[in-house]
């Protein structure tokens, strides 16, 4: 078994396509299943099932890429070793919760590109149990995430808590009359999501219709637009609320405040441009820590 077959099954799994996995991994599709067929054929089991959209895992599947994502890993971070310096260079992958991304991330990542312009920092937004999965599998370096995080297999660098506000419609003028209007979030996995249903629910009242918008641009939108409200950190929206586009509504103390940690996994090779980065993040104004406990 040969670690690039295990590259190649890895990536088919991760995008549930040997198509969309050669074109990732810039091989012909030929090529590409020839391999997954020699691998079966040496381990004596299927891998894959194979459908018309696309492909699923087998429970023999399922089993070999626990250990090709931590036999991928491992030879990363031997490639790592050997190329690491005083002088930040190579890969950085930063994932981040979109409110994030939209106000701290882009000063803070624009001064440490000039800084160390060899590094390859990139930057993947999602949601919070998304950004986890994607650490524990290697996939990212480190995430900003919502809410404590304890887990054996990661670190918190730091944390932070932001304040939310309520946001709705600029005429909107009662909000008793704005929690009974539709929501309009992220996916399931938004965490301030489930915080407005915590409130909803201590206040008696089920929430209405949720619909779910793919970016922070288009949840404002909707809700300027009069289609719902919304629960966001206030520095995401200050400029909407400064505009006139939107009005904020005070939350009450409990729900407030939402934390936000930075991990990363506790096995991570940290490099010098992930060590530089976090030096970066300690220095930050606009991050207010929070102690441990």
């Amino acid at each position: 078994m040969e670690s690039g077959d295990l590259k190649i099954f890895r990536a088919v799994a991760q995008e549930g396509s040997i198509t969309k996995a050669a074109s990732r991994l810039g091989y012909v599709q030929s090529n590409v299943t020839a391999r997954i067929r020699q691998l079966e054929a040496e381990l004596n089991a299927p891998l894959l099932y194979r459908q018309s959209r696309g492909v699923l895992l087998t429970p023999a599947g399922q089993n070999l890429l626990i250990y090709a994502d931590k036999i991928v890993h491992l030879l990363e971070e031997a490639v790592k070793s050997t190329r690491n310096s005083e002088t930040p260079s190579g890969p950085l992958r930063i994932g981040s919760l979109e409110t994030n991304a939209a106000v701290y991330l882009p000063g803070i990542m624009l001064e440490y590109h000039r800084n160390y312009p060899e590094v390859k920092l990139s930057l993947h937004t999602a949601q919070t149990s998304e950004l986890i999965q994607n650490v524990l599998d290697y996939e990212l370096d480190a995430a900003f995430v919502g809410g404590s995080v304890d887990h054996p297999d990661l670190e918190v660098l730091l944390s932070f808590e932001e304040e939310l506000v309520l946001i709705a419609e600029p005429n909107e003028i009662s909000l008793d009359r704005a929690l009974s209007k539709p929501q309009l979030f992220f996916g399931k996995g938004c965490s301030h999501r489930q915080k407005l249903e915590q409130w909803l629910h201590e206040e008696h009242q089920e929430p209405l219709n949720v619909m779910e918008f793919g970016t922070l641009e288009a949840i404002l939108g909707g809700v300027s637009a009069g289609l719902g409200v919304s629960l966001l950190t206030h520095a995401s929206v200050k400029t909407w609320e400064e505009a006139g586009k939107i009005r904020c509504f005070r939350v009450p103390e409990r729900f407030r405040y939402s934390v936000v940690s930075f991990i990363y996994r506790r096995d991570l090779f940290r490099t010098s441009a992930f060590n530089k980065f976090a030096e970066q993040l300690l220095r930050s104004p606009h991050l207010v820590r929070k102690e441990k406990t």
